[in-house]
């Protein structure tokens, strides 16, 4: 299992920040892995968000409740990860949800033994800030996506950055992601074939 670990953390390094061999070590021997089910909740509303998931392999979604509706907020996938950035940062109640959208293989990186790190390991301090960086940007382009952009225009956007997403989740949750009704989702795909 160690070993899967280290691979695991080489190809974080090699997403968010190039780790030495201690670093990829270091990494290594705090992830935890989970598997998810298809519809499971990997973090439910009102816990903790205690990890930051690292997706091997899978599909996961982020989620809330509002007026009733269920609203996607974010996908993750291989190679991506996946965190309730306030609930973590902040180490507080999550409004956010996340489940599996396939079987997926995930490893979190656990807050406690993270902040220990980051405390006395300048190269774990860099990792996660460029985790964070990463996520923030992201999180940014989608916010700006939705304020400036049209509904054929967000799913060009989708289609062009994330095409993963449209191929294999399910359209109610991507038309969700990009606010829209799955029937005007359903136009703007149409069109696009014309």
């Amino acid at each position: 299992m160690i070993d899967k670990r280290k691979d695991i953390a080489r190809e974080i390094g090699r997403r968010y920040c190039t780790l030495t061999p201690r670093g990829v070590d270091t990494l290594a021997n705090i992830l935890v892995p989970f598997k998810v089910n298809k519809g499971e909740k990997l973090m439910q509303e009102g816990e903790v968000c205690k990890f930051m998931y690292y997706v091997e392999r899978g599909m996961v979604r982020q989620f809330y409740y509002k007026g009733g509706r269920d609203v996607t907020e974010h996908f993750s996938y291989e190679g991506r990860i996946v965190i309730c950035i306030e609930s973590f940062l902040k180490q507080e109640p999550s409004r956010l949800m996340v489940e599996g959208l396939e079987t997926s293989y995930v490893f979190g990186i656990p807050y406690d033994r993270l902040m220990q790190l980051v405390e006395t390991d300048k190269e774990m301090a860099q990792l996660y800030q460029k985790i964070l960086e990463h996520a923030l940007i992201s999180s940014q382009e989608h916010a700006d996506s939705q304020r400036f952009e049209n509904a054929t225009e967000r799913y060009v956007r989708l289609l062009k950055t994330k095409p993963e997403i449209v191929l294999r989740a399910p359209m109610v949750h991507v038309a969700s992601f990009l606010q829209m009704t799955p029937e005007t989702l359903s136009r703007v795909r149409a069109a696009q074939f014309e």
